[in-house]
């Protein structure tokens, strides 16, 4: 028998239109979920050490994020990728060289 996939409401993760970059965050903030998976998940803080930081989330919109990062990992991910300094320079590298080719 094949398993059916159920979508799951995420009642604290909201996303908007030109606002935040229409990337997912937590309901009532400007906290992007993908800042909340760098510092639980790469850097080891843990939910307890986040709302103590950061004193405006509790632990169920913590672990809300947490589950919706894990039903849009793939989505999630490639926001982190994107969110780096790295990324930023050679995108600019590749968009300047374009630009250079084209003033002859």
């Amino acid at each position: 028998m094949a398993l059916t996939r159920t979508k799951t409401k995420h009642p604290y993760i909201t996303r908007r239109k030109g606002y935040c970059g229409g990337k997912p965050i937590i309901a009532g903030t400007k906290f992007p979920v993908h800042s909340l998976v760098i510092y639980i998940l790469r850097q080891g803080m843990t939910p307890e050490e986040l709302i103590e930081e950061f004193s405006y989330l509790n632990l169920a919109q913590v672990y809300d994020a947490l589950s919706f990062y894990y039903d849009h990992k793939e989505e999630i991910d490639k926001e982190i990728r994107q969110d780096t300094e790295e990324y930023w320079i050679k995108k600019i590298e590749r968009e300047n060289g374009k630009n250079s080719s084209l003033l002859g």
